[in-house]
């Protein structure tokens, strides 16, 4: 199930870097450089980038809750279809408004289908750490690009 959801997250990845980013408008030519290149984001109640980067990570997977000021992405469950005997459900924490590797928390809970019933499993701990590296990389790309912008 991880690699199918890394492959589901690299193809993602590679759909959300190709479109250009809403975000940088015309007024963003105006502002000195110096204001986009802060890691600290204060616009919304977390770092911008790692919430940005969290949304764009998760989006092929349906969200039950989002709150950018608490900075919780919370996930449904989600079966990859070359898979539909396994699910995962995610709990993404950004926990500052700098971007720091130790701002993010991803929590997955995995469930497998024996006989019609879903029972928990485990997780792999090098899902988590995966997900995490995925999404701060997601992350310094979009600060580095709105920097560059």
């Amino acid at each position: 199930m991880a690699s199918r959801l890394f492959r589901s997250v690299s193809a993602g990845l590679l759909l959300t870097a190709l479109l250009p980013l809403a975000a940088c408008g015309g007024g963003a030519k105006d502002r000195p450089k110096a204001d986009l290149a802060a890691s600290r984001v204060t616009t919304i109640g977390v770092n911008a980038y790692l919430w940005r980067a969290s949304l764009d990570t998760l989006s092929f997977m349906p969200m039950v809750q989002t709150d950018s000021n608490g900075g919780v992405i919370v996930t449904d469950w989600y079966a990859n279809p070359n898979s539909p005997n396994e699910r995962m459900k995610l709990t993404v924490s950004i926990l500052d408004q700098d971007l720091r590797a130790d701002a993010l928390r991803v929590a997955a809970s995995r469930q497998v289908n024996q006989n019609g019933q879903w029972i928990d499993a485990p997780v792999k701990a090098a899902t988590v750490q995966k997900l995490e590296e995925v999404i701060l990389t997601k992350a310094r790309d979009l600060r580095r690009t709105a920097i560059s912008g």
